[in-house]
């Protein structure tokens, strides 16, 4: 039986706690604008699963220390500025159903928001002398950054093949999860093996997990419910996707090309490529690696003593592939 959130929490509810209040005090700022501002994104907040990451991989690696709340405000500042700039790169309005922040305050102090919370991730790491998280955190934002614009690259010329894919998703999305994990082991132990095997267990969780969010654009193969096909219209080319243009003849291939360039808005059109995907077996495909990288992840984790936040941490990764949104 799957854990709930609150189940998998458990372990470390009270240290979430506290983070809440260590991270709202790393936002201050003296100028009121901006306060104003750190005051809407901390009020927006999802699940939190990235410090969750943070917490129980530190707890199932040794005890919680300063260092520990430390690495979840660096990764939260770095990453909420990441996101920030993102949305203001792809004219983003909303960010989870609430308006973004150049949505209500323009791009420019967008950008000037996200270059603050980035320096202040940095004076956090310098300031404290942990200068081992900050190299962690910020190799993940490079990859990040390096894995979009491969993307971009790689969207232009619909050339994306499996093993191209797997880079930028392992950029995009694994680095932040590695991250996450690796900065809560490095938080807590000085064991260097230790760390790089919770930032390989990191990825495996983040290749999943990023699957997970390609095939909830087309529906499962189980309950196919309403896909929405946002991926296709902003021609990103997922891995049931993928799968699909190297299995059907050349005619189906040369219609989901001719869709995906020219008629990626035509609601009636990217219809029929979700149809096509879902009959050709690509959700299947999707899932079954997903699979696989939750398997590596809980293969690593076998080698870590057994603990409540280890079974915490494992029901974080089938919460991880098992959601709903």
């Amino acid at each position: 039986m799957s854990l709930t959130i609150k189940e998998i929490k458990a372990p470390v509810a009270k240290e979430m706690e506290l983070f809440e209040d260590k991270f709202k005090e790393a936002m201050k700022s003296d100028v009121a604008l901006l306060d104003k501002i750190s005051y809407y994104i901390i009020k927006r907040k999802g699940k939190q699963l990235r410090p969750l990451f943070v917490f129980l991989s530190a707890k199932m690696c040794g005890q919680i220390t300063e260092g520990t709340y430390l690495a979840a405000s660096l990764i939260e500042l770095l990453h909420t500025a990441t996101l920030v700039h993102d949305d203001v790169v792809d004219d983003a309005s909303e960010r989870r159903g609430f308006l973004s922040i150049n949505a209500l305050w323009k791009n420019k102090i967008a950008v000037l928001v996200g270059d603050y919370l980035l320096s202040k991730g940095l004076m956090l790491t310098t300031e404290n002398n942990r200068l081992d998280l900050l190299q962690i955190v910020s190799n993940a934002v490079k990859e990040m950054a390096e894995g979009e614009l491969l993307q971009m690259e790689k969207a232009r010329k619909l050339d994306i093949d499996e093993t191209v894919y797997y880079k930028i998703i392992k950029q995009k999305t694994a680095s932040l999860v590695a991250a996450c994990c690796g900065t809560g082991a490095c938080s807590v132990v000085e064991d260097k093996k230790l760390v790089d095997s919770m930032i390989n267990i990191g990825t495996n969780v983040g290749m999943a997990f990023q699957i997970k969010d390609d095939i909830f654009d087309f529906g499962s193969s189980e309950n196919i419910g309403k896909p929405t096909g946002i991926d296709i219209r902003e021609r990103k080319m997922t891995l049931p996707l993928i799968y699909t243009l190297n299995k059907v003849d050349s005619k189906s291939k040369r219609n989901i090309i001719n869709t995906f360039k020219r008629y990626n808005e035509d609601t009636v059109k990217v219809k029929e490529v979700i149809k096509m995907v879902i009959e050709n077996g690509g959700i299947k495909y999707a899932e079954k690696k997903m699979h696989e990288y939750k398997n590596k992840a809980l293969l690593e984790i076998k080698n870590i003593p057994d603990s409540p936040s280890k079974s915490a941490f494992i029901g974080l990764i089938e919460y991880s592939i098992n959601r709903e949104k």
